[in-house]
């Protein structure tokens, strides 16, 4: 599939903010810390549901193949980058939705894929309600908007049958046009360096601040079993 387009060079004016059904820009007037008097523009997503504290969520999810983890991940052209990105599936929640059905239902419509909500391990107190597949909420560009977003982590059974890729049965809208793949997490970050240098794409936030914090957690040995931890398994 071919992802890349290009934009006009005469892009059309902005639209009547009436006309907007999606994004509204807003002027915003504030006080700071010394009493000052400012003012602030700013952009404000129209879509976000009342039964939401979030607008939409991204998907992580991992493919165990043979060969170890990888991430899924997407190429979308994206207009206002004027080029092909580099994404997890996400999508905007509904109304009476929560982030984790919100993350099953996209990853399905965008990729094809099933997929359940892991299991903490090892398991939490019985009087603990934290929801450790759901991240807390992220804000993307809070100097310039106040979109948020939810990252879930879900599982993915590649031996399901439904999960086989002759099986995956996208259900994507008239205006989506996605292109899937995976990467292994272990050369995430020097994959993503690759793509970028080569293909000229763009890395969602999302999707770099993972790998970044992949690279960081090898550096500083985060997540890894001291030596006695080991030597009491082994």
């Amino acid at each position: 599939m071919q992802l890349r387009q290009s934009l006009k060079a005469d892009l059309p004016p902005l639209e009547p903010p009436d006309e907007a059904r999606w994004i509204r820009l807003n002027k915003i007037t504030y006080t700071d810390p010394i009493g000052r008097s400012r003012s602030w523009e700013s952009a404000e997503r129209q879509t976000r549901p009342t039964t939401s504290q979030t607008d939409g969520v991204g998907v992580v999810a991992i493919l165990h193949h043979a060969t170890g983890p990888a991430l899924l991940l997407q190429k979308q052209f994206r207009p206002p980058l004027n080029t092909v990105t580099v994404e997890v599936p996400s999508g905007l929640i509904d109304a009476n939705e929560t982030a984790s059905q919100c993350a099953l239902r996209e990853l399905k419509e965008e990729t094809g894929y099933i997929a359940t909500i892991p299991e903490p391990t090892p398991p939490p107190p019985a009087d603990d309600n934290n929801n450790t597949a759901e991240s807390f909420v992220m804000h993307n560009d809070p100097g310039f908007c106040n979109t948020n977003t939810q990252m879930v982590t879900v599982q993915v059974d590649m031996t399901d049958p439904r999960n086989r890729s002759e099986n995956l049965k996208p259900e994507l809208e008239e205006n989506e046009f996605i292109e899937c793949f995976s990467l292994p997490l272990e050369t995430l970050w020097e994959d993503l360096t690759r793509l970028e240098r080569d293909e000229g794409v763009a890395i969602d936030a999302r999707v770099g601040t993972l790998a970044m914090g992949m690279e960081i957690a090898k550096r500083f040995g985060l997540g890894r079993a001291s030596k006695g931890e080991e030597e009491v398994r082994n």
